[in-house]
């Protein structure tokens, strides 16, 4: 055998031991062979798509809501509708209803809905709830897109999410951002809703617009952004409706016409730690009651002021929002048994829930449970 072949056949099996040596010690450069080239381009074209998959599925449910009402341009001219508000909706099933903040279309007499294809029509109000300031609305039409929902999401603090909405009239507009808190409380006028709180932005004609997560499923519905003052504005700190209780809000409005909510007529508060250590509770667990209406349902089974309320049908209570939701979803005329500590001394109520519209008209004041 000649030098020169000799040469290169160690050369040959040289390399081929370099290359076996590679492939058994660095596994990624034998997995990576494996794809196709087209396939190796994208993997590492370091290209990233964000979250424009999660927009697919939800903008084009998203609708842009125009309230308008007759308004007269002198005394001698008759009524014309013009344009009054602004504001989005979310198109929650295929029958056409459609969701949005009832301070968006409450005092309207026409509700124009534009969708995302281009289709204007006009709404027809189906129903509104004042205490949670929703509305749902249906327009008659086919092939609507629905919003990705998804019951058993559960948002938590630190998820991401989008608001989708149409700010200002400009059109369609996502923002982005995440749950800073949920379970807020007390932030609207009823201090009803457990709002959740997002740092994405909302603006004027967001209201009604869906908050989404990273898979495009409904979130929450966008109602308002925080107001130090009304000429202060504060940024980074927007509220939403949370999903489950929209859906459940929405149910009442289609079925009903009106949410019919259970009450007791009292009025309650958080339970003071000092207190609730002298008393051997925790604060956590049981509210104070700060107010009975008289003759309500409370008063009738014989609850006081400054008895402590510490569980409802034996299920431990564990503040005011829960006792609120609770009996709201009791239907009137239903009874329920409350636990109570008095004195020192825990006993128990039998108590028929009234419906809360009816007390409500008995006594305004009454702005509670």
């Amino acid at each position: 055998m000649s030098s020169a072949l000799r040469y290169i056949l160690k050369s040959v099996a040289i390399g081929l031991f370099i290359a076996i040596f590679l492939l058994i010690f660095f596994p990624p450069l034998r997995n990576n062979h494996e794809l196709p080239f087209a396939e190796q381009i994208e993997t590492y074209s370091g290209q990233v798509d964000g979250y424009s998959n999660a927009v697919r599925r939800a903008a084009p449910a998203v609708v842009n809501i125009y309230s308008q009402n007759y308004q007269r341009s002198n005394i001698n001219s008759p009524p014309e509708l013009r344009p009054t508000g602004l504001g989005s909706g979310i198109i929650m099933s295929e029958k056409g209803y459609i969701l949005t903040n009832m301070h968006v279309v409450e005092e309207a007499d026409q509700v124009l809905v534009a969708l995302q294809d281009g289709r204007l029509l006009t709404a027809q109000m189906i129903g509104a709830d004042k205490v949670t300031d929703l509305a749902v609305l249906q327009i008659d039409a086919e092939n609507l897109p629905v919003i990705p929902q998804n019951p058993a999401y559960s948002p938590k603090v630190g998820d991401l999410v989008l608001a989708i909405g149409n700010p200002y009239n400009i059109g369609q507009t996502v923002t982005q951002g995440i749950i800073s808190a949920t379970g807020r409380t007390g932030i609207s006028s009823t201090g009803r809703q457990d709002f959740l709180q997002t740092d994405a932005a909302i603006n004027r004609g967001n209201s009604g617009g869906a908050l989404i997560n990273s898979r495009g499923e409904m979130v929450g519905i966008n109602t308002s952004a925080f107001h130090v003052t009304q000429n202060l504005d504060s940024y980074g700190i927007s509220f939403a409706v949370p999903y489950l209780l929209v859906a459940r809000i929405m149910d009442s409005l289609i079925k009903d016409g009106r949410v019919i909510r259970g009450s007791i007529g009292v009025l309650g508060g958080p339970i003071n730690p000092v207190m609730a250590k002298l008393w051997g509770i925790e604060a956590q667990q049981g509210i104070m009651i700060t107010g009975v209406m008289p003759d309500g349902p409370a008063d009738i089974a014989g609850m006081k002021t400054s008895d402590v309320m510490l569980a409802i049908n034996e299920s431990p209570v564990t503040g005011v929002s829960d006792v609120l939701d609770r009996v709201a979803e009791v239907r009137p005329g239903e009874e329920i048994k409350v636990k109570l500590l008095r004195d020192g001394e825990e006993l128990e109520l039998t108590i028929e829930v009234a419906d809360f519209d009816v007390l409500k008209q008995q006594q305004e004041s009454l702005s509670e449970y």
